[in-house]
């Protein structure tokens, strides 16, 4: 089935929807270029206002190189450019990408074509070269509406300019906008996040992503924390998030993921994709995928991972070989961060008839029915993923 008609059809949530969109192909572009480094970030990025390298057409010339190297992999139902900073790149050097992808793989007819956008970098002229460039969605980095967290979170926006990108991803015709929000900063307070809500809702997107901050080992938020700082508390943000999903659902946001909610027919296909276990290639530094039971990737550092392609090598810096059992413990673990849960082959049913698996399912946390097995409350997720990692061949 043509994915555009799925999305449209089912809704955000759907187990259908899920389920087709483990068949869905995609592919990952990862745009490494970023104005500064924000205090949370361990991304594979190069920080320009550091003095990283920022030739962009070399960049770029690597990654189309990259994608000619790689074997068939079909029509191409969804592409996502992350980073980083897509938007730090002109509409140009993004549509070499599109073609060089387009001639090795094709792409599906009405195929999602997905940026992120940083406001501080929007203009309409920008808007008007990406709808020429062929994309079809934008997911814009406002992270907060409250001037004091954007600071603390290293961002270089303010909450107005969030309002105007969005008007103008509109005005240009782009058909799908969202926007990305984090939580959970100790500089936010429970007033100011209400107000982020409620500037979110008022800009009638249509997907809205949320996460929790984390405190990732070597940034500088974890130097700070570890000089004195207040660290993020996890109470206030599970408290955060459900603040947020019960807003967002009487605003017909529907959420079909931990940290995604999305209006009927926006759901962000490489996302949904993704975590249902589809298969994606992935290119460009530091970047991950996923096909044929291997999960590989690419060098963290740019001098490597160019000079892996000016020699005419893929630039892999590791392959892990999947099994059966890996590959379906794998779409377990990935399933049940959907809302629509993931089907109950044999590994999962062990996994909910194991002694964590039973505990969670009388706490409320886990359902086990209808062929699927859920996760109900989803701030728990991740433990109950830990606990899923406990089976074995011997469970199955």
């Amino acid at each position: 089935m043509d994915p555009t008609d799925s999305t449209a059809e089912y809704p955000p949530d759907s187990p259908v929807l899920a389920d087709l969109a483990a068949s869905w192909k995609s592919a990952y572009i990862h745009v490494p270029f970023c104005a500064r480094r924000c205090p949370y970030c361990d991304f594979a990025i190069v920080d320009e206002s550091a003095g990283g390298a920022a030739d962009h057409t070399t960049y770029i010339g690597a990654v189309a190189a990259e994608i000619g190297m790689a074997a068939d992999f079909g029509p191409l139902d969804a592409v996502n450019f992350g980073g980083g900073t897509p938007s730090r790149l002109a509409p140009e050097l993004l549509e070499r990408v599109i073609g060089a992808l387009e001639v090795q793989f094709g792409l599906s007819e009405g195929a999602e074509m997905s940026l992120e956008v940083n406001p501080e970098d929007w203009s309409d002229e920008y808007g008007r070269g990406l709808v020429d460039a062929g994309f079809t969605r934008v997911s814009i980095g406002a992270q907060s509406f409250d001037p004091a967290v954007l600071d603390a979170l290293g961002r270089l926006h303010d909450p107005d300019a969030i309002a105007r990108t969005v008007s103008g991803v509109r005005t240009v015709g782009i058909s799908s906008v969202g926007i990305d929000l984090i939580f959970g900063h100790p500089a936010e307070t429970a007033a100011s996040w209400e107000r982020s809500i409620a500037a979110a809702m008022a800009l009638e997107v249509d997907h809205i992503s949320t996460y929790s901050l984390t405190v990732e080992p070597g940034t500088a938020l974890s130097r700070e924390i570890r000089a004195g700082a207040p660290a993020p508390d996890d109470d206030v943000q599970a408290d955060r998030y459900h603040r947020f999903c019960d807003v967002a659902s009487g605003h017909g946001f529907v959420r079909y993921e931990v940290s995604n909610h999305a209006r009927d027919g926006h759901v962000c296909r490489y996302n949904l994709s993704t975590w249902a276990h589809g298969e994606y290639v992935a290119f460009g530094l530091g970047a991950h995928d996923h096909r044929w039971g291997r999960r590989e990737r690419n060098h963290r550092r740019l001098d490597r991972y160019l000079g892996a392609i000016e020699a005419g090598e893929r630039p892999r810096v590791g392959v892990e070989h999947l099994d059966d059992f890996h590959q379906e413990r794998d779409r377990l673990m990935l399933g049940l961060r959907l809302a629509a849960g993931t089907p109950l082959t044999p590994t999962a049913e062990r996994f909910a008839a194991s002694e964590a698996g039973r505990r969670f399912i009388q706490a409320g946390i886990l359902e086990a029915g209808d062929g699927r097995l859920r996760i109900i409350e989803p701030m728990m997720t991740d433990a109950v993923a830990r606990e899923a990692l406990s089976v074995s061949w011997h469970d199955c």
